[in-house]
């Protein structure tokens, strides 16, 4: 059976309740998303591939403004079907301290319940704030690909949530 694309699942819209996950992060510890609920917001960063040229300029651009999110009690978090051991190689290469999660196995389970799996398999670019109640409060999904996102949008929607 193959993934759904996204002609087949829908992308998960403002005022949706973001749904609940674990996933290990890159030392292999699990992540649980609910754990999140309460204390913070969210900003889930969907990325297709771990050492591509876009990925790799947008990754940093979270790291070099990670005291902003912090200031707006934000918790980043980026994504990708990358097996864990790749992220780790990738996130030590980049300098980030924000967790990357490997949704490898189950092969992109929580790219298909965020409907933001890319035709040709990979996840789409995407990005969701979601609040401290666990509502998502913004999407982008970026295409086409190569576009790299403004985190001015991001820092917009969290202004609204502080």
């Amino acid at each position: 059976m193959s993934a759904p694309s996204l002609s087949e699942s829908q992308t998960l819209k403002v005022g949706d309740t973001a749904p609940d996950f674990t996933l290990k992060d890159t030392t292999g510890q699990d992540v649980t998303f609910s754990s999140f609920q309460g204390k913070q917001n969210v900003v889930l960063a969907f990325f297709p591939f771990a050492f591509s040229g876009t990925c790799s300029a947008q990754m940093p651009s979270y790291e070099a403004e990670l005291n902003r999110f912090h200031d707006f009690d934000t918790q980043v978090i980026g994504i990708s079907m990358d097996a864990r051991h790749s992220l780790e190689a990738w996130r030590k290469q980049l300098g980030l301290t924000f967790p990357l999660l490997s949704d490898f196995y189950p092969q992109g389970h929580v790219v298909d319940l965020y409907g933001v799996r890319h035709m040709a398999g990979m996840p789409e670019r995407a990005l969701f704030v979601v609040d401290k109640t666990g509502k998502i409060a913004w999407v982008h999904v970026h295409r086409p690909t190569g576009e790299t996102p403004d985190n001015e949008e991001l820092f917009a929607v969290l202004r609204k949530l502080a």
